[in-house]
């Protein structure tokens, strides 16, 4: 018999473990954070700041941060990516 309860502590705790690193990884919990690539795709395909706004449940400001300069890669580089 605590063989049986054993394995379901076990398992119980591997369930937990897993919920809470899927619920940490995941940014669409995040109400702060809009995916400027799917800004830009949708700005692209001729949909106004409102629009994308409504869509993604996010602010026009949250949208319209997006429409600055890249703010990814390296910096401090000045070298261009090798063509492939």
């Amino acid at each position: 018999m605590l063989g049986i309860s054993r394995k379901i502590a076990v398992a119980a705790a591997l369930g937990s473990l897993m919920m809470a690193g899927a619920l940490g990884g995941c940014s669409s919990l995040s109400t702060d954070h809009v995916d400027c690539n799917v800004v830009k795709l949708q700005s692209e395909s001729g949909r106004s700041d409102a629009e994308i706004a409504s869509a993604l449940g996010a602010s026009i400001g949250d949208v319209a941060k997006c429409h600055g300069p890249e703010t990814s890669g390296n910096k401090e580089s000045d070298t261009q990516p090798s063509p492939y």
